[in-house]
């Protein structure tokens, strides 16, 4: 298939790794056996994943959200409340995941990995930046930012509960998820109270003329990594 376009090769190399990622992780011999398996051109099959194996656990990674925004272009998620977007967008997510529950394992463990992490990183922010833009996020100041670094924790903390979690149906982390969300609410309501508050409002006069001069990514779509349309940044 030497015309085949770079994102119907890297499905079809994805779909003939995940049996057998349980077994043998995200490898270098995984990656090259899907190949195989795919009956595409491993010259080709470089061009879609340059760094081979952690690139096949990112494109698996990737396709998790495009299903979870496929899945979520409902009216019933429109017609939602900002809070319960946002769970239903986690919850969604997850649901994805578990039929690849121990691909997950392995994906989480590799990109726990020193040289990986970053990577670990920016497919998480790429998670939430998705999830608030599904919500119909419009900030366009350093909340754009906070936004998205909360949501990352409180994801990530997430489906570190959900890969422990032996309960019936994934109780617990049902729980913890409700736990979580309702945690970052408590603060999202301190912070407006100090808003409100003439003392507070003093005491982050000088905060605050910093953080103003910090906007959202100029072309608003996309995932951004920390730092992009920060002052003095290259994006």
């Amino acid at each position: 298939m030497p015309d085949a376009p770079l994102d119907t090769i890297r499905a079809q190399v994805l779909d003939a790794a995940l049996p057998d990622v349980p077994f043998d992780g995200w490898s270098e011999a995984l990656f090259r056996r899907a190949v195989a398996e795919a009956k595409v051109d491993p010259g080709h099959a470089r061009l879609a994943f340059p760094r081979g194996a952690l690139d096949l656990a990112v494109a698996f990674h990737r396709r998790g959200d495009m299903q979870m925004l496929e899945r979520l272009d409902t009216a019933d998620f429109a017609a939602l409340g900002m809070t319960a977007k946002i769970t239903a967008a986690i919850r969604t997510r997850l649901d994805i995941a578990e039929p690849h529950e121990e691909a997950i394992r392995r994906a989480t463990a590799m990109f726990a990995l020193p040289p990986y992490a970053p990577e670990g990183a920016r497919l998480t922010w790429e998670t939430a930046d998705r999830i608030w833009n599904a919500a119909g996020d419009t900030a366009q100041d350093y909340n754009w930012y906070t936004k998205r670094l909360t949501l990352s924790g409180v994801f990530s903390s997430t489906l570190l509960c959900w890969l422990g979690d032996t309960s019936p149906d994934k109780e617990e982390t049902a729980a913890f998820l409700d736990r979580r969300i309702a945690d970052v609410m408590r603060i999202e309501k301190l912070k407006g109270r100090m808003r409100a508050s003439p003392l507070g409002r003093m005491a982050m006069a000088g905060p605050n003329a910093l953080l103003s001069r910090i906007r959202a990514p100029r072309d608003g779509s996309g995932p951004q990594g920390p730092g992009v349309g920060l002052p003095g940044s290259p994006g």
